[in-house]
């Protein structure tokens, strides 16, 4: 199955302007681009025929191509990572068997994730597209609840049924659990910002109109629910490792933290 991995990179962040190209201090006092740490995180990952960075800015692209990076540039109009891969799949004019979105400001996320997710698509073929979740651990679901009080949208968890399939994400912690009764193990999955994509499901989210959840959530992942595509929810293993993306300035602190745990 001939699979192709974009890496959507804007520099207009809302939450974040120029994340992209953020510094981040490496365990060995090297200083690494946000960028750069996700395309290095790509090409770890087995089984992918391509990687390429997806952009509409010049600064984003030459320092891309500084690191040697295969670049594709997009629309300025691609509202999202989701229609920045399905505009960057049409200018590439070629057709995998699967895309992934490999968000570009989640450069922890280890390579099995992605290589867990490919299998799942590989062996479900009605399925239109999956993405990844990871149970939180008292840490994670504790950073979750740490950007509520302070009133800063960070993760995005995930709720789906017994097959997997999902039911809803959102940008609040769900399940709501009383403060008093936090059950072991925590029942919120964080939903770890990767997706991977039938070329026809990619295509049929473009040719559809923003939904009210997606609008008001923030969350393209919500179109494809609203329009009754199948999206199959793989929980993966951090196997010890630290989870997070790079949402806010303040998260800049945890990824160097977790890259020197790591």
């Amino acid at each position: 199955m001939k699979t192709i991995i974009f890496i959507p990179a804007r520099y207009a962040s809302t939450r974040y302007p120029g994340k992209p190209l953020a510094e981040l201090r490496q365990p060995d006092g090297r200083v690494k681009t946000l960028i750069l740490m996700s395309w290095e995180a790509a090409m770890q990952i087995k089984g992918v025929d391509a990687v390429y960075v997806a952009t509409d800015d010049e600064r984003i692209a030459s320092a891309a191509r500084g690191f040697g990076a295969d670049v594709v540039m997009t629309s300025e109009m691609c509202e999202n990572g989701t229609a920045r891969c399905a505009d960057a799949l049409d200018r590439l004019g070629t057709t995998p068997d699967l895309v992934v979105n490999f968000q570009g400001d989640a450069p922890l996320t280890p390579p099995w994730f992605v290589e867990d997710l490919i299998a799942a698509m590989q062996a479900e073929p009605s399925v239109g597209m999956a993405t990844p979740v990871l149970r939180c651990d008292r840490q994670t679901y504790e950073n979750f609840m740490q950007d509520r009080r302070n009133g800063r949208v960070g993760g995005t968890t995930a709720v789906f049924d017994r097959n997997m399939r999902a039911l809803y994400f959102s940008k609040e912690v769900l399940p709501y659990i009383d403060p008093g009764k936090l059950p072991d193990p925590i029942p919120v999955f964080h939903h770890v910002g990767v997706y991977a994509y039938r070329p026809d499901a990619l295509r049929a989210y473009t040719n559809s109109p923003i939904c009210a959840l997606e609008l008001l959530e923030g969350l393209e992942q919500l179109r494809f629910l609203h329009n009754g595509t199948r999206v199959r929810c793989v929980e993966v293993d951090a196997r010890g490792r630290l989870f997070w993306e790079l949402n806010n300035p303040n998260d800049v602190a945890r990824i160097e933290a977790a890259l020197e745990a790591k």
